[in-house]
């Protein structure tokens, strides 16, 4: 039996779940690293099972996107091209977008997708989405391979804006992610999110320089184009390989900002709403 004087004296000890980005527990996702790679593994066999074409669709797919887009804006529109071929110009547009929408349309529906093993094992849930990301990066080496080979055969050579080639993908990872952390949470609840989704960001692909580069925006609203957190990156992308256009660092800046932001919002809401995802889903 505990005495009244020994219970009053006794601590008060208040447990509050952690958010934001403090609620990341490193050290047991990585306890089940391996399940991140079968997870990872799993999303590229999957993604190509019982298909005709395969991993070419990889390749294809960017291609007849270019394709298009170069046929439409630079055939059709008569974009500013810079001397450089419009199919590259485009190309390297779709690069940088295929990156951010492959991964955040993948991660959106991941929960739902894996939901009667949410809710019987327990691990990590952070691993779910966070599977996707390594299917995602291989698409796009891959694509980048097919872009390097074009480049190669119009004599075009990257100069030393390649090093801010890897920025904009990190940029474009983390905003895809964290909007895709949000959509995935509320996806559980609200599977409409899944149709939303695709229909948002099909408005976004035009809002953003895929098909056409910077150089095609009338400099009086330019300031307000650049508040789409993808434009910077995207088409600091196509300079770093094409040399086309003039980077801008105070909105690429503005973008990594934003990615951050992003990433805390969407690992805010997913760790707050994470207890409820066996229960519902």
């Amino acid at each position: 039996m505990i005495s009244p004087k020994s219970a009053s004296s006794a601590a008060e000890v208040v447990i509050k779940p952690r958010t934001g980005l403090a609620a990341l527990d490193l050290k047991l996702l990585w306890q089940f690293r391996e399940l991140l790679l079968a997870f990872a593994e799993r999303d590229i066999r999957l993604r190509y099972r019982q298909t005709v074409l395969g991993v070419a669709w990889v390749v294809l797919q960017p291609i007849l996107s270019a394709l298009i887009f170069a046929v439409v804006f630079g055939f059709i529109a008569k974009m500013p091209d810079e001397g450089i071929p419009y199919f590259l110009i485009a190309y390297s547009g779709l690069l940088g977008w295929t990156l951010f929408n492959g991964n955040m349309s993948r991660i959106i529906p991941s929960l739902v997708a894996n939901g009667s093993l949410i809710s019987k094992i327990f691990f990590p849930r952070l691993l779910v989405p966070l599977g996707v990301i390594p299917s995602v990066l291989l698409d796009f080496a891959v694509s980048l391979a097919v872009l390097a080979g074009v480049m190669a055969m119009y004599g075009i050579m990257p100069g030393r804006g390649i090093l801010l080639f890897p920025v904009c993908v990190l940029i474009l990872l983390l905003i895809s992610l964290g909007i895709g952390l949000v959509g995935a949470s509320l996806a559980v609840k609200y599977r409409d999110i899944q149709h939303i989704a695709p229909f948002l960001t099909q408005l976004l692909l035009y809002a953003s320089p895929v098909g056409y580069s910077i150089a095609a925006v009338p400099e009086s609203i330019r300031p307000y184009y650049f508040l789409n957190p993808l434009a910077a990156p995207i088409d600091t992308i196509r300079w770093s390989l094409l040399g086309t256009g003039e980077p801008s660092f105070g909105y690429l800046g503005y973008s990594f900002a934003i990615s951050l932001l992003c990433l805390w919002v969407g690992i805010t809401i997913f760790r707050s709403m994470e207890r409820e995802f066996a229960d519902v889903i």
